[in-house]
């Protein structure tokens, strides 16, 4: 070969590589400043987020910009390289919607179902972001597979019709389906909440049945169906396992088929069990409100299968958690404690102690909370904002300030993503710049 030839082919190799080891640099930075679901990346509540403004000025950090046209609901957000995925209703019908990154300008929307008019109504379910598509359940419990460029539909499936699917219900009260799909491998999971069908794996292409899991319950808690919670993964005694909170209580199920693991309805209660389990190695902390309570768990392996070990509970006066969520931080739990109050409070895993708190601020009803770069991100039912500094030595705030044009139950959990704060208040978004 010619050495012109000879050098034309390095120089083109050359630029390959480099081309491939930038695509990779930049596909590793967009995984990493990500929220692609419930909860953020690994459904814990925490963004990898760094370098983040640790204190707030007065009136909060700086506004990039705010829109409109997301429609009503408190669905939270997923956000994914130059979209923000979530859901709401709009003139009578319910949709997943796609807005902007850069300036929240809706890209689609895609109709799902009937709107919910309702003194609590609107869309609840936050979107799953995976490989280029979306999963969302409506309020009518209608999961739906689109793809994320344009909002076309690839498959649905009718959780009431097909598995019987139902919210439990006890003393009448039901607000709706409100779970965010868990995409897991090739699957997708979500739960019908009955007992001969209480999660179901899909095939996340075609929506297509994997298996389905069954359990058994003879005691006289809560009741039989979905709650308000979502599914997490668990390797606690060595076993791959889907863990929920339902109306029976919480359970897991073995990832491979679904086979019935264990229970523990000591947490459950006859009107809604809402926050998301937490996971730490072994242990499962659980709460919920209405007076009930919070407990600690420990997996064992027992008689070829496993076990849950009550490690702790806890009553509802001591600690509950209504329906904001819990933040597990080296070893403490952060949430906002007592029913519809989100008193900041930290609290040592393994003992249920409390380190400080609860405490008291401007904040009034439920809190919702997120985590980035040690700080914790209080959303108030009133709208307001309070950053915490995520510390046992004691309750340090570090800034607080209003969302704009807030009217009621002010829920959407908040998110954090590629460095910016991101908060939807029912129709609206808002983007705050939070890098230092």
């Amino acid at each position: 070969m010619p050495p012109i030839h000879r050098f034309r082919v390095l120089l083109l190799s050359c630029l390959l590589l480099s081309f491939s080891v930038t695509a990779l640099a930049a596909g590793k930075a967009d995984k990493a400043g990500a929220w692609p679901q419930w909860r953020g990346p690994q459904r814990d509540g925490i963004s990898p987020a760094g370098k983040l403004i640790q204190s707030w000025p007065e009136g909060g950090p700086k506004l990039l910009w705010r829109s409109t046209g997301l429609g009503a609901g408190y669905s939270s957000l997923a956000v994914v390289g130059d979209a923000v995925y979530t859901m709401g209703d709009d003139g009578g019908f319910q949709y997943v919607v796609a807005a902007s990154s850069k300036d929240g300008k809706v890209l689609w929307r895609t109709k799902v179902g009937s709107e919910w008019v309702d003194q609590f109504g609107g869309a609840r379910s936050t979107p799953t972001y995976d490989d280029g598509r979306i999963y969302a359940i409506s309020t009518e419990g209608l999961l739906v597979c689109l793809a994320a460029k344009d909002g076309k539909e690839v498959w649905r499936k009718d959780l009431p019709k097909t598995y019987g699917a139902r919210m439990a219900a006890g003393n009448n009260y039901e607000w709706k389906f409100s779970e965010s799909p868990l995409v897991d491998g090739d699957r997708v999971l979500v739960t019908p909440g009955m007992p001969d069908a209480a999660l179901v794996a899909l095939n996340k292409k075609t929506g297509e049945e994997i298996w389905r899991s069954q359990y058994t319950y003879t005691g006289e808690k809560g009741d039989d169906g979905a709650a308000y919670s979502s599914v997490v993964v668990s390797h606690g005694a060595g076993v791959k396992q889907y863990v929920q909170l339902m109306g029976r209580g919480i359970m897991g199920f073995d990832a491979k088929d679904g086979a019935f693991l264990w229970s523990y309805d000591r947490i459950c209660n006859k009107v809604a069990n809402i926050p998301t389990p937490v996971i730490d190695g072994d242990h499962i902390f659980t709460s919920t409100g209405y007076g009930t309570g919070s407990a600690l768990l420990k997996l064992v392996k027992r008689d070829g299968g496993v076990a849950a070990e009550e490690v702790y509970f806890l009553p509802g006066n001591e600690l509950q958690n209504h329906h904001g969520g819990i933040i597990l931080h080296k070893g403490n739990l952060y949430l906002g404690n007592a029913h519809n109050k989100g008193f900041p409070v930290c609290v040592d895993l393994k003992t249920g102690k409390k380190k400080w708190g609860p405490e008291r601020n401007d904040g009034k009803g439920s809190a919702a909370i997120s985590m980035a770069d040690g700080h914790l991100y209080f959303r108030y039912q009133n709208g307001l904002m309070v950053l915490i500094e995520a510390t046992p030595e004691g309750y340090k705030e570090k800034g607080k300030f209003m969302i704009p044009d807030v009217g009621n139950f002010s829920w959407s959990h908040p998110v954090i993503a590629y460095n910016k704060l991101y908060l939807r208040e029912q129709g609206n978004l808002f983007c705050y710049e939070i890098l230092r």
